[in-house]
């Protein structure tokens, strides 16, 4: 088991997030649930043994708060995770409302950064940290998410910004971007018929959603000092979506059976 440390999660009350959480907690850190639903926060917090705060990533006062009284009243913090976001429809631009635009940009970009520079700010004199952004598979490639893929996009290079700026500092800065994944919000999508799995799960090799758990344990990977020389990168939990999606152009994916071409 790495040192223990303690690990903020923003957005840690549900779905990746929280299994984030859980993950963290079982490898020994003293865990920060972090997240605007109080509820479910201290519902998470209790189950781990960790600790549960109000926390609103779109608001840099209170965040910047939030993170003073974990430094002064929990402890320095070695690792944060920064899963905080929301979705949008897969709307034509045409259709899509600038707010809703406003809002996916203001949170899931904005907010991810704003995460970065209100901990990091205080690893940065202890010179040591780890910093992992949660962006997706659709910061890295075209989707009918006009306002949500470019904004993961953002995160992405942020990530790798940082990386670089905060190097020298002894903070690294990483992103894991899951592919689909069966949250409990898109689990019900499924359930209600919204989400059709044939359509998700198409163009991946592997031919499965991916757990929250999957995504946990590399965010966890990540963050820890066996990854001690990873910094800047991003890296995809995706069954192998990346790699797969344009192999519908050769009739999609073989049977690799147990030949001699296998």
């Amino acid at each position: 088991m790495s040192e223990a440390m303690i690990a903020v999660v923003t957005g840690g009350a549900s779905g990746i997030g929280a299994a984030c959480c859980r993950e963290l907690a079982t490898r020994g850190h003293k865990v920060v649930v972090l997240d605007r639903d109080m509820a479910r926060a201290e519902s998470v917090a209790a189950e781990i043994g960790g600790h549960a705060l109000f926390g609103d990533v779109g608001d840099e006062a209170g965040l910047k708060a939030v993170a003073a009284r974990i430094e002064a009243g929990i402890g320095p913090v070695g690792i944060v995770v920064n899963s905080a976001g929301v979705l949008q429809p897969p709307l034509r631009p045409t259709e899509l409302p600038m707010s809703v635009w406003d809002h996916v940009v203001h949170i899931d970009q904005r907010g991810t950064y704003l995460g970065c520079v209100v901990f990091g700010a205080a690893m940065l004199p202890r010179r040591s940290g780890s910093i992992v952004n949660i962006a997706s598979i659709a910061g890295s490639r075209s989707m009918a998410l006009h306002a949500y893929a470019p904004a993961k996009a953002a995160v992405i290079s942020i990530t790798r910004c940082l990386a670089a700026e905060w190097g020298p500092a002894g903070v690294r800065v990483n992103s894991v971007s899951p592919g689909f994944t069966r949250t409990p919000a898109l689990q019900e999508a499924i359930d209600k018929g919204e989400r059709d799995v044939t359509n998700l799960v198409g163009s991946v090799p592997m031919g499965r959603l991916v757990e929250p758990d999957e995504i946990a344990r590399v965010v966890a990977f990540v963050a820890s000092p066996e990854a001690s020389a990873l910094s800047g990168v991003d890296v995809p939990v995706d069954c192998g979506w990346m790699a797969g999606t344009s192999w519908h152009t050769y009739g999609g994916f073989r049977d690799p059976g147990n030949g001699p071409h296998a």
